[in-house]
């Protein structure tokens, strides 16, 4: 992980989708983790939400977290056939995309592999990912790993992201790892 080449990605974590995933609940609790890791530490992030007039808008504990500006609404399975997501990943400048979300073995899948295509690096994070079934998630998880995306957890890219401890970066993204 790269503070200065990532992109925080935060998919689908909807109001009326999440009581349905298994390990919704801990997946949620890892990306509001992630993002307030990346919000200290500068690094951009940008959410989808997958048609919030059915599955509702992002669960408010990660919509707190998030600049209305920084949320794009699709109806693709794939975040990166959305042409509004597509274009603010490209012109971010930045180069890997850290990935978490619902649901793994959908968009979370489609949009990691379709941008894998596009020439980006990838890391999707485990802790921080769930999907309805968790042989779903198992097989998307392998499947991604298997197409050379990297599988990680939240504390390796908060303490990657981090590089060293001792000054005021580390004392800012502390709690979040306590």
């Amino acid at each position: 992980m790269d503070a200065d080449a990532d992109l925080l990605v935060v998919i689908d974590l909807q109001a009326r989708l999440m009581p349905a995933i298994s390990g919704g609940e801990a997946a949620v609790a890892d990306a509001g983790r992630l993002i307030d890791g990346a919000r200290a530490l500068g690094i951009p992030v940008l959410a989808t939400e997958q048609y919030p007039q059915g599955l509702g808008p992002t669960v408010d504990v990660i919509r707190d977290r998030l600049d209305p500006s920084e949320i794009v609404s699709k109806i693709t399975f794939s975040s990166w056939n959305e042409n509004a997501f597509r274009d603010r990943v490209i012109t971010s400048g930045r180069r890997r995309l850290v990935v978490c979300g619902t649901e793994a073995h959908v968009c979370v899948l489609q949009t990691v592999l379709d941008a894998a295509r596009a020439g980006f690096q990838l890391a999707v994070v485990a802790d921080a990912v769930a999907s309805r079934a968790p042989a779903n998630k198992a097989l998307a998880l392998d499947r991604m790993a298997r197409h050379g995306v990297e599988i990680v957890s939240t504390e390796m890219v908060l303490f990657e992201w981090l590089g060293r401890a001792g000054d005021d970066r580390f004392k800012a993204v502390l709690p979040l790892i306590r």
